[in-house]
């Protein structure tokens, strides 16, 4: 088998793993060198002959972001970053398209950290892309772009729009997808970027609400630059060491969250309503018929604060408390209570903020894509993790292993156990298959999403299609859609 392609910017050499060719490590913007690392991704030097794509590339400069899991990036690493990997089954093919964009609030996270196999076996092509986070991808910088981590995936997705078909796929039939704070960048590139006609659909599994004005970008930032002692211009911090700006960034997350109250978000990083990404809350825009031609997948998982909440002292899962940080009415409280009967103060903390990190963007983005006629479809995870004695429920994180099939690492072991349950395969198999069909087809395998019935996919085993499953948040909710 001939594993040289020929991309516009020069050849790649891959491999054969199984039924499948697999390329790493093609980059689709020029190195963060310099002050590059903090300007508008540029285009890549051509290169000659054949390019080894056998290995991933370095990940984008971050810290560990997880306790017991290290960066998946060192200081001295390559700058060469801004990279594609491709997973094909057929060359020749002109396949479906599915592009994977990581989570990691913005702070971490690279492609290399999933293995899109068992997607691509099944008859597409997949891509993951690493983008750049943190202060290089989403702080102030006075004379570059704001959200320049969208611009890196926008810059890849163009990369997938010129290169993809020598790989076998179809670039009128792309589908992004991703999780988290990768699910928020499709939310941003549907409702902001949509015009741009870089895909097709797009599938956001659990949407977080990591979206700040202009003022708060500013203020935030300036909580790291102050620890910099250096002014906000690409030249100036392009010359600062990465690690310099991860100690810096640490200290302002503490500060944040030593008053919530102050802040939008309990990171330092989110995407900025620029004017030019995005103008507004991706469901604000969506309303108004933003990327009313995508069809579009929005989900969260049932418990998906309790990744967060599970190790807090009793103390610190109060209610009330919670409502002070988030701005809600007092009265807020006594709804929860209303809403979701019998239910410990304990659980009552962990579904507010379960809704209003997660589960009310995704529902809202839904909603607000079909109120505009887009194709929408609305699904909630809820199988319980049985790991660590079941306390995670269906928490934050859970749904990625099932999504690619694979659930060994310590996020999985944590969640699933050291031996996954017989679920695990029924399930996963389950919803790689409609993920599949949704990037064939459209079609998911449930029907849409309407404000009259408001049908909801729930993934378990097994998996039932019920109205309106989370009522009691939806209405406590709405004044804020």
């Amino acid at each position: 088998m001939d594993l040289v392609v020929r991309t516009e910017r020069g050849a790649v050499r891959g491999t054969a793993g199984g039924e499948l060719c697999v390329f790493k490590g093609i980059p689709y913007a020029a190195p963060l060198d310099g002050p590059r690392r903090f300007q508008a991704p540029q285009a890549p030097e051509r290169w000659e002959g054949e390019r080894d794509a056998s290995a991933f590339s370095a990940s984008v400069p971050q810290p560990a972001i997880m306790p017991g899991i290290p960066s998946s990036w060192n200081p001295g690493d390559s700058a060469e970053s801004l990279t594609v990997n491709v997973w094909t089954p057929d060359l020749g093919g002109g396949l479906p398209v599915l592009v994977w964009i990581h989570g990691g609030a913005f702070l971490g996270g690279s492609s290399s950290e999933y293995d899109p196999a068992r997607l691509a076996q099944a008859g597409v092509v997949v891509v993951t892309v690493n983008y750049r986070v943190g202060y290089e991808g989403f702080g102030w910088v006075a004379d570059a772009p704001a959200n320049r981590g969208i611009l890196d995936q926008l810059a890849a997705l163009r990369w997938v729009q010129d290169n993809i078909a020598s790989f076998g796929g179809d670039p009128g039939n792309v589908t992004i997808f991703g999780e988290s704070a990768g699910a928020t960048s499709v939310a941003t590139l549907v409702a902001g970027s949509a015009e741009h006609g870089l895909f097709r659909r797009a599938i956001a599994q659990s949407l977080g609400s990591l979206f700040c004005a202009e003022d708060e970008f500013h203020k935030v930032s300036e909580l790291v630059l102050g620890r910099l002692g250096t002014s906000a211009t690409a030249e100036e911090l392009g010359a600062v060491a990465p690690e310099a700006i991860h100690t810096a960034q640490a200290a302002a997350m503490a500060e944040i969250n030593e008053d919530r109250a102050a802040w939008t978000n309990s990171t330092p990083y989110a995407v900025v309503f620029d004017g030019a990404v995005l103008d507004d809350l991706p469901w604000a825009m969506l309303r108004r018929g933003s990327g009313r031609g995508v069809e579009l997948i929005c989900g969260y998982n049932t418990d998906e604060a309790r990744m967060f909440t599970v190790d807090l002292p009793a103390a610190a899962k109060d209610p009330a408390l919670l409502a002070r940080g988030l701005r809600l009415d007092p009265s807020v409280v006594e709804q929860y209570r209303a809403g979701y009967p019998g239910e410990p103060d304990s659980e009552l903390h962990a579904l507010m903020l379960s809704d209003q990190l997660f589960r009310m963007p995704g529902l809202w983005s839904a909603e607000a894509h079909a109120q505009a006629g887009g194709r929408s479809y609305l699904y909630e995870f809820a199988w319980p993790a049985p790991g660590s004695g079941g306390v995670f429920g269906a928490c934050h994180g859970l749904d990625v292993p099932f999504t690619f099939g694979v659930s060994g690492g310590l996020l999985g072991t944590t969640l699933l156990g050291e031996e996954p349950p017989a679920d695990f395969e029924t399930l996963s198999a389950e919803l790689r298959g409609s993920w599949i069909s949704f990037a064939t087809s459209g079609d998911p395998g449930w029907p849409e999403y309407t404000a009259q019935d408001r049908r909801t996919r729930i993934w378990h085993v097994p998996s039932t299609v019920v109205a309106d499953p989370i009522k009691a948040s939806r209405e406590i909710w709405q004044h804020r859609f």
